[in-house]
């Protein structure tokens, strides 16, 4: 059965009190898109239930002073140099190693840091592994690994949900990537070789997972299993032809925003002249899936409810965001979960 037309999906995303909203009523003073990034990255929600019993207890949730933060970020947005330099010294077009260099930046102004980014090497010379963060918390020190993630979720023929979150790559699922985390990378710190690399042992070697999660009927399915975070950031997805031919010109969307990928944390605020209608948007999907299957994601802006502290009306705001996939992508999600399905009856 096809799904609801898209026109009507993004109505369920922008309730009173979203994501969103919220964002913007905090940070929508700024305009630097580092600045509105890395405050995205401090105060968004976590991603995963930090209480959930999956998890093991190793899920790091951020615990910042949002009046010295909020202060800073304000300063830095009126002065974004020095960030704009910080991250021109080691260029990257990757999320994750963009969302690194942006809490660095924090934890070096915070005073926590002891290392980012270290590298564990046996005798040999074989990389074991790598630090994402060695953070000092008080007289001790802690292990943190950082991932931003984005997974669409259709449906889930097994009771693992957590597997049917889905890159939209195809790349891994949230339930693969974590297992990773947990029982690989969260272990480094208790490799032989990793002592020669630490001042004192880590006390705690905990996950900081942000991100935002994809849905095609409902921006809330049950999701106990999957152990994430009932007030995670959300978004909803559809193929090309539902996009091109759904009812996306109801009254409160005013236009539409390529978001490249370092552009993926915050939601996007634009002048009104970067904005695309429907007709030219549809036209940009068109010409990219002719000649490339990555999945696009794509912002739906308008004026912002929120009025304080906010610029003039020429600025628009992101109130939902969609990820659009190739037409075919739905069919290779289910040779994909048909083939999980397989190997864990193999297993």
């Amino acid at each position: 059965m096809p799904p609801d037309r898209p026109g009507a999906l993004f109505g369920a995303f922008e309730c009173e009190g979203n994501h969103h909203e919220r964002f913007h009523r905090h940070w929508g003073h700024l305009h630097d898109p580092h600045v509105r990034a890395l405050a995205w990255l401090l105060d968004a929600p976590d991603l995963l239930d930090v209480e959930s019993p999956r998890w093991q207890g190793k899920i790091a949730s951020f615990q910042i002073d949002p009046p010295a933060v909020h202060a800073w970020l304000s300063a830095l947005d009126k002065n974004p140099s020095v960030l704009t330099a910080y991250l021109a010294k080691m260029p990257t077009f990757r999320l994750g190693r963009y969302a690194e260099k942006l809490l660095t930046f924090y934890f070096e102004w915070n005073g926590t840091l002891m290392a980012h980014g270290l590298q564990v090497q046996a005798c040999g010379g074989n990389t074991i592994g790598e630090f994402d963060f060695l953070l000092y918390e008080g007289q001790n020190l802690v292990h943190i690994e950082l991932a931003t993630k984005f997974y669409l979720f259709e449906t889930a023929p097994s009771t693992d949900v957590a597997e049917y979150f889905i890159g939209p790559n195809l790349a891994d699922t949230l339930g693969a990537k974590m297992q990773k985390i947990l029982h690989r990378q969260l272990a480094l710190a208790s490799h032989p070789a990793a002592h020669a690399y630490l001042p004192q042992p880590v006390t705690r070697s905990q996950a900081l997972v942000k991100g935002w999660l994809f849905y095609q009927h409902s921006p809330s399915p049950p999701l106990v299993s999957a152990g994430v975070a009932s007030d995670h950031c959300r978004g909803f997805w559809c193929s090309l032809s539902e996009f091109l031919h759904g009812d996306f010109m109801h009254a409160s969307t005013i236009g539409f925003l390529h978001l490249p990928r370092l552009a993926w944390l915050a939601p996007a605020s634009a002048a009104s002249h970067e904005v695309q209608d429907h007709h030219d948007v549809s036209a940009f999907l068109a010409t990219h899936f002719s000649v490339d299957s990555t999945p696009v994601m794509i912002a739906l802006m308008r004026i912002s409810k929120v009025q304080e502290n906010l610029p003039t009306l020429q600025t628009m705001y992101e109130f939902a965001r969609c990820f659009v996939v190739p037409d075919d992508w739905r069919g290779r999600v289910s040779e994909r979960n048909q083939r999980t399905i397989l190997q864990s009856e193999v297993a």
